[in-house]
């Protein structure tokens, strides 16, 4: 392409993209067509023929029927369409009826056809093929980098960015952006319109004014109905007609009066108009922007800009707020929410805790009643037992056992048995003497109920303690003790230190610990309460180890 000019080689470049074709085929048809891109690349589409060979031949056309025959099958025609209609919305397969070789086809749609061009689009593409320039936003990859003069030479021929729709669009799009508007409208029926075509409308400078200045240009020709509403709008008699938009304050008596720091409200204001060749000339038009119009209304609009970006960055700066507003309440709701959670476990933990310290005072309740009832039952039964042991034993003058009893706060008793009696009569005349002193001696019933006979009356009692011991229900204060637990002491050789446990059925002579006498001490159980008096505290003549003890 070294030998080609500027010109040609974006012929080349601009088919190549339309058509994806080498350079040379390129040239070819370029240079066969006179360099004109438009009719070379309909010269490309022609060898592009779709190969319909494998589709199925279409059907033969119907044969035409007589004038006659097709205004009798007429009424049947409509007829057989109401029928199909009817039977099609109850869904009932309808066969085909044919009069006089005649289809009666319900329904035949109709081909599908692509949307026709816009008037906008079909005007520039036909401005493009007549004056042989291009939009510059089509021509030039990157639009927003030099200008025209920068980038082309002087054979590069560009039209204005046009924008296509209809023309209240394009005025609602230059009042949304604040940019100025140049309305282009022409007439065939004009002489001068193909010059203004040719001249202004690719003169460089005033392309160049119009893209610099981000100003949206709209045309169209008179002949479609969108540009002839605008021309009847912008009151447009003479061809080529030019005119120029752009927001400005409203004008109104009260203006005067309002306050500086208000704008005055906006709108959109045909700022100047421009008719016939002279006018329209792209000399004229470029004098009229830089030294009228742009500086009369870009910095009205630059303030609206202003105050545009102003908005749009107090909107960003409330739309922040609001969301570290909102991050921060979330912040708040999560610490507020932990801190519920800890204060709902700190609750839980100190009814916990609660529930403990209750369960443990109850138990502590409970044992201390039941010890308490323990200690009363025993006190009854001591009670009882030192009204029976009140009276001396008649084994007291017969040759026995001396058993001297040594008590927890140092008193002393002494008592003879029988070699027959048995342990129970020992641990029974121990606790008679751990009773209170204060004990009545008529106390003849025990707590159960029975009545010592005065015949025999520790042989008595060694059958009721035991038969008592033995029966204790599970309901019974002492029933969850063990049977050597139940008199609340134990018995234990002074010297050297034997246990006697109790047990029942045991006679004294048959213990070997006891036999000629022995000296006791009574050793309190866990729990069991200590006599308050005791009796007998005179000297029985025994030296024990433990005689410094308590």
């Amino acid at each position: 392409m070294s030998h080609l000019n500027s010109r040609q080689r974006t012929a080349v470049e601009r088919l190549r993209e339309v058509f994806d074709v080498g350079e040379e085929k390129c040239i070819q048809l370029l240079d066969s067509n006179g360099w004109d891109v438009q009719r070379a690349a309909n010269a490309a589409m022609q060898p592009f023929d779709i190969d319909d060979s494998a589709v199925a031949p279409p059907p033969p056309a119907p044969v035409p029927s007589r004038p006659f025959l097709a205004i009798l099958a007429f009424p049947l025609h409509i007829l057989s369409n109401v029928v199909r209609f009817l039977f099609g919305l109850l869904r009932i397969p309808v066969p085909q009826f044919r009069f006089s070789g005649l289809s009666l086809n319900f329904y035949r749609p109709l081909p599908r056809r692509p949307p026709p061009p816009s008037a906008p689009d079909r005007w520039l593409r036909d401005l493009e093929e007549e004056t042989g320039a291009y939009v510059r936003s089509t021509a030039v990859d990157s639009p927003g980098e030099g200008t025209l003069r920068a980038r082309h030479t002087s054979e590069s021929k560009f039209l204005p960015d046009f924008v296509l729709g209809p023309y209240d669009d394009a005025l609602r799009l230059c009042a949304r952006e604040a940019r100025i508007a140049c309305i282009i409208l022409v007439s065939e029926e004009h002489d001068d319109v193909p010059a203004f075509k040719r001249n202004t409308l690719t003169d460089p400078e005033f392309v160049n004014l119009l893209y610099e200045h981000n100003i949206l240009v709209w045309g169209g020709d008179v002949r479609d109905r969108e540009a002839w509403s605008a021309a009847e709008k912008l009151q447009a008699t003479t061809f080529p007609f030019v005119a120029f938009l752009a927001l400005q304050p409203r004008r109104s008596p009260s203006s005067t009066s309002t306050s500086s720091s208000t704008p005055p409200p906006a709108t959109l204001t045909v700022l100047s108009r421009h008719h016939g060749p002279q006018a329209t000339s792209p000399a004229a038009l470029s004098t009229h922007l830089t030294t009228q119009l742009l500086p009369r209304v870009l910095p009205f609009l630059t303030r609206i800009k202003d105050r545009e970006r102003e908005r749009e960055r107090d909107r960003r700066v409330r739309a922040e707020q609001d969301r570290a507003y909102q991050e921060s309440a979330a912040r708040d709701r999560e610490r507020i929410e932990q801190r519920q959670a800890e204060e709902r476990l700190e609750r839980a933990r100190a009814d916990e805790e609660r529930k403990r310290r209750e369960t443990e005072e109850r138990e502590r309740r409970e044992a201390k009643d039941r010890r308490e009832r323990v200690e009363r039952l025993r006190g009854e039964w001591r009670l009882w037992l030192r009204a029976v042991f009140a009276t001396p034993a008649a084994t007291n003058a017969s040759p026995g056992l001396p058993i001297a009893l040594r008590l927890p706060k140092g008193g002393r008793a002494m008592r003879t048995f029988a070699h027959e009696q048995g342990l129970t009569a020992l641990y029974a005349w121990v606790a008679a003497e751990l009773a209170s002193t204060e004990a009545a001696t008529h106390v003849r019933t025990s707590p159960e109920g029975d009545v010592v006979p005065e015949k025999d009356a520790e042989v008595e009692v060694e059958r009721i303690l035991e038969r008592t011991i033995a029966r204790s229900e599970p309901q019974h204060p002492l029933a969850d003790t063990q049977q050597g637990e139940w008199w609340g002491f134990a018995l234990a050789l002074a010297y050297p230190r034997t246990p006697v446990p109790w047990a029942p059925g045991v006679k004294l002579g048959n213990i070997p610990a006891l036999r000629g006498g022995a000296q006791v001490v009574v050793e309190m159980l866990a729990g069991a309460k200590q006599p308050s008096h005791s009796v007998g505290d005179e000297d029985d003549g025994y030296v024990t180890e433990d005689s410094d003890e308590e």
